[in-house]
């Protein structure tokens, strides 16, 4: 098994988490939570402008363990306000439009002041 970010990235006001960005084993990588934040703080705007930010973070560890988009087999989405399930299917169908994957959308209160926080799971066949 292959973990990236085994520091756990910077959270609110800087903390280090105490969880690995993702986990790799068998083609499969699991990706972590990933909220609206910029350099350790949740960024300005609302529900479309945080979407963007969390699918991006979420893009970008992906990239890093060499996947894309296109192995994205499930996505998790919790949003803070129902109202903005409409708002959230437009920016997402901005990235997954060609290769959408399942997807499970809930609601929920968030343990950091933001409007949505996405994870996933990936998958490509083993090289070797």
């Amino acid at each position: 098994m292959k973990r990236y970010g085994v520091e756990g990235g910077q959270g609110t006001g800087g903390q280090r988490m105490p969880f690995a960005r993702a986990t790799e084993a068998d083609g499969f990588l699991f990706v972590s939570g990933q909220t609206p934040m910029k350099d350790g703080e949740v960024i300005d705007g609302g529900i479309v402008a945080q979407s963007h930010q969390a699918i991006q973070n979420m893009i970008a560890i992906l990239t890093e363990a060499g996947y894309g988009t296109e192995h994205v087999m499930r996505i998790g989405v919790w949003l803070d306000d129902p109202r903005d399930f409409a708002s959230f299917n437009k920016v997402f169908k901005e990235y997954f439009g060609d290769h959408p994957p399942a997807r499970a959308c809930v609601v929920s209160s968030m343990v950091i002041d933001c409007k949505v926080e996405v994870d996933c799971v990936a998958y490509k066949k083993p090289t070797a």
